[in-house]
């Protein structure tokens, strides 16, 4: 009896053991997680703090398109700026053109024969002798009839700043000249103003 008794005790013993070291084991693992909290509710919250560390990822998606948007908007505004200046040279290039041309004929047209001085305002006709001479005459060919002794080439007025304009042109020309000298006129009548001044053109 006594021996039963005896081992009795010593099972309830290495029960308590037993108990008590499942006990501490339980106690260890929960006591490394921060205010007591379990394994898997511990790994979530270290998981949501190292993600608001880096930034969400959606933003950092976002942020790059913006850029990207940002880098297309630059490139767009520089080729509509640079398609208005390419208009510009263009314009620019026609207008030097003519300008280079209109200054041949104005040099060839003073290189023609001319028996008489040229003054500005006046209007001359050209005419060309068999020889391949060309020459200015104040005589038009209506004037000549039909006793016109050379081939007609074409009328020309000679300008106040010595340039010829064709005779189809003179009209349009003369227009011209005129609306600038009114408004040199009114700018030198009127005292000085910082703004233009326009009026009276229409007048």
């Amino acid at each position: 009896a006594e021996d039963a008794s005896s081992e009795h005790r010593t099972s309830c013993i290495w029960k308590r053991q037993a108990s008590r070291q499942r006990r501490g084991i339980k106690q260890t693992v929960t006591s490394t997680a921060p205010s007591g909290m379990e394994l898997v509710k511990w790994a979530s919250a270290c998981h949501n703090a190292l993600a608001h560390s880096v930034g969400d990822p959606m933003d950092l998606v976002a942020l790059a398109e913006q850029v990207q948007k940002g880098d297309d908007f630059v490139k767009a505004n520089a080729c509509n700026k640079l398609t208005v200046i390419a208009d510009q040279i263009r314009y620019l290039q026609e207008q030097a053109k003519k300008v280079l041309e209109e200054a041949k004929r104005d040099a060839d047209l003073h290189h023609a024969a001319c028996n008489i001085v040229k003054k500005p305002g006046n209007m001359y006709y050209l005419y060309q002798r068999p020889s391949g001479q060309k020459y200015f005459s104040i005589i038009s060919p209506k004037e000549w009839g039909p006793s016109c002794p050379h081939p007609f080439l074409g009328a020309f007025k000679l300008q106040p700043d010595m340039s010829w304009t064709p005779v189809d042109e003179v009209e349009k020309r003369d227009a011209e000249l005129a609306v600038m000298g009114k408004l040199l006129s009114h700018q030198t009548a009127l005292p000085p103003y910082t703004g233009p001044n326009f009026r009276g053109l229409d007048e």
